[in-house]
C-alpha cells in the first residue's frame, strides 16, 4: 500500500474550493501559538478559521494559560485574508490523565500520545458538528516529532463517527515547519521544547 501524501489531498481540497468560489469554515485545533503561525498564514488564504484551543494535556495551569495568552496575541498581531475568530475552552487536565491512565511509562510517541491525539481531536471534531463547521483539522502535523499520518487516520476516523470533514494535512511538508520558526522569532513567540504533558516534559529533561 503505497503512502498517503497528505499535502496533495489538502491541495485537492484547496483547488476544488478556489475553483468553485468557495470560503469554507474550518475549526482548527491548536496546540500553541508557534505552531500555530505557520498554519494560520497558510490557511487563511483559503478558509474562514476559527482557533480551537484545547489542551488538557499541559501539565501546569500557568503553562497552558501562558500558551493561550501567546496563542491570543498572535491573532491579534497577524494579518489575515479572510477572517481569523477563537474558540477557548475549560481547562480540565484530570481528562487527559484519565484518558492516558496505565500508559503513563509509554514512551514519547507511542501509545499515550496516540490516546493524547485521541482526546483532543475527537473533541475538536464534536465541536466542529456542533457547531456546523465545513472541515476540522489540527496544527499538530507541523511537529516533525508527530506521527503525521497516525493523526491524520485519527481525524478520518471522528469525521466518519461524527459526520463532518477531516481537513487532511502535513504542515511540515513545503518546510512549513521552518517557516513557523521564522514566524516565531517575527513575532516574538514563546517556544518550548516539549509538546505540554509532564511526561514530555520528563523526556526532555533526561535528554
Amino acid at each position: 500500500m503505497s503512502k498517503i501524501n497528505y499535502q496533495k489531498e489538502l491541495d485537492k481540497v484547496i483547488e476544488k474550493n478556489c475553483a468553485e468560489n468557495i470560503v469554507p469554515t474550518l475549526l482548527l485545533h491548536v496546540c500553541c501559538a508557534p505552531c500555530s503561525s505557520y498554519c494560520l498564514e497558510y490557511l487563511s488564504k483559503y478558509f474562514k478559521i476559527t482557533v480551537f484551543y484545547y489542551n488538557p494535556n499541559i501539565s501546569r495551569s500557568e503553562e497552558y494559560e501562558y500558551r493561550l495568552s501567546e496563542e491570543k496575541r498572535l491573532l491579534s498581531q497577524m494579518p489575515f485574508i479572510n477572517p481569523v475568530k477563537f474558540i477557548d475552552s475549560t481547562y480540565n487536565p484530570n481528562v487527559f490523565y484519565n484518558a492516558v491512565k496505565g500508559l503513563e511509562k509509554e514512551p514519547e510517541g507511542g501509545k499515550r500520545c496516540a490516546e493524547c491525539f485521541r482526546l483532543r481531536l475527537s473533541e475538536t471534531a464534536r465541536k466542529a458538528k456542533e457547531l456546523s463547521f465545513d472541515y476540522f483539522t489540527t496544527t499538530l502535523t507541523i511537529s516533525p516529532l508527530k506521527n503525521a499520518q497516525l493523526l491524520n487516520e485519527i481525524g478520518a476516523e471522528y469525521a466518519e463517527k461524527y459526520g463532518i470533514n477531516w481537513l487532511y494535512s502535513d504542515f511540515k511538508k513545503r518546510e512549513g515547519y521552518k517557516r513557523s520558526i521564522v514566524l516565531s522569532n517575527e513575532y516574538n513567540l514563546y517556544r518550548q521544547n516539549y509538546c505540554g504533558c509532564i511526561f514530555s516534559e520528563r523526556a526532555s529533561k533526561e535528554n
